[in-house]
């Protein structure tokens, strides 16, 4: 299928949340888009597939009827030193559980129903900024539009290509780490969300729909090379020294054979912009995933970006002007968080640290609601 010569308002690379929100909401309002996905939908991503409560009002403005899903409402939260002692606490605003499998592909029904372009197993290969216009290269050949979103995710083709800073950092606190992720069964409080600490990681449980639960885990890429690049044998090796953990993956029914993993994340700055191109989700900057709130913020920067893009659009605005208000709303809403998020990380997974602030939130127990606030906001 050729589309050479067709032009869009806007074209739209990667069909994550921000990508098909950013699609739905632009589309709404009059637009002409195209969205360009790798895959095709439904399918699973590394995620930790927990929404707080700030994006139920925006998803149903979205289209996706929440109610209906009948969802797991998760109202507490347990945290775990790696030698096991707990901490209990509630979650004062909470949020649900649904899959990437299942939200992404409700969004990407929206977004087809709302006369999105979607053109899924297409990679795109450039976004160029040619004489005031957008240049999208896929094997499609090239299409023209006036605004372009990138949306592709944590690392992508297009990341490296461009040497985006945060590719070229070597390994560090804040660099190269790996996720994992399974789907399993298992008999826990549907209303919980946990966070199990071990050497160097940590690992998140909750419940997501139809009875399944998300286990999903962030560790060094060290630790993965030490146990000769074998998860099983890291987990074994690294996590089970978590009782709890050791508990979990004992009793748990694996709904997949395999589980699924991600490398090389990274938890750096990242540039809002490139060559015109906006970011926005995980391309535009990725919270550490302890903080559970990387999915809100998806869509929160897809309905800032959305704003911006459409006031260029009707010419209200200069394209210098709109990257300007972006990247300054974007800061606003965002770096605060991303900020609280890289320094909450540093307990975690470091032994003696964890354990002394599961320990301190114990005896403090606002401390765990200051800390959740500063990593989660209103609604929007």
């Amino acid at each position: 299928m050729k589309i050479n010569n067709i032009a869009y308002d806007v074209a739209v690379a990667g069909g994550g949340l921000a990508g098909l929100a950013a699609a739905i909401q632009l589309s709404g309002k009059g637009f002409k888009v195209i969205l360009f996905e790798k895959k095709f939908y439904p399918f699973h991503r590394v995620c930790g597939e927990y929404v707080s409560e700030e994006s139920r009002p925006f998803l149903q403005s979205l289209g996706i009827s929440l109610d209906q899903l009948k969802l797991p409402s998760i109202r507490k939260l347990v945290v775990s030193a790696p030698d096991g002692e707990l901490l209990d606490a509630a979650l004062q605003s909470g949020g649900f559980g649904i899959s990437r499998y299942r939200l992404d592909a409700l969004l990407a029904g929206q977004a087809k129903a709302a006369g999105v372009h979607i053109l899924e197993g297409t990679k795109v290969h450039d976004i160029l900024y040619e004489k005031g216009a957008m240049k999208i290269l896929s094997q499609h050949g090239e299409i023209n539009a006036a605004v372009a979103i990138g949306s592709f995710g944590k690392r992508s083709n297009l990341d490296v290509q461009w040497k985006r800073e945060f590719t070229l950092a070597k390994g560090g606190k804040l660099n190269n780490f790996i996720g994992v992720k399974y789907h399993i069964r298992l008999d826990h409080p549907p209303d919980t969300i946990a966070l199990h600490n071990f050497e160097d990681g940590y690992c998140g449980l909750s419940r997501i729909e139809d009875g399944l639960s998300c286990l999903c885990y962030l560790t060094t890429a060290n630790n993965l090379g030490l146990s000769n690049n074998s998860i099983a044998q890291m987990e074994r090796r690294v996590l089970w020294k978590n009782p709890h953990l050791e508990k979990i993956f004992s009793a748990a029914e694996m709904i997949w054979s395999e589980p699924l993993i991600i490398s090389q994340v990274s938890f750096s700055n990242k540039p809002l912009l490139h060559d015109h191109v906006l970011m926005a989700g995980d391309a535009a900057g990725m919270i550490t995933p302890l903080c559970g709130n990387g999915m809100s913020m998806a869509l929160h920067s897809s309905k800032i970006l959305a704003g911006h893009a459409a006031r260029f659009l009707r010419n209200e605005i200069s394209r210098e002007e709109m990257e300007k208000m972006y990247r300054a709303d974007w800061r606003k809403n965002f770096s605060r968080r991303l900020f609280a998020g890289r320094s909450i990380q540093r307990f975690f997974g470091d032994p003696l640290l964890s354990k002394i602030l599961v320990r301190t939130a114990r005896i403090f127990p606002g401390v765990t609601n200051f800390l959740v606030q500063q990593t989660h906001g209103e609604q929007f």
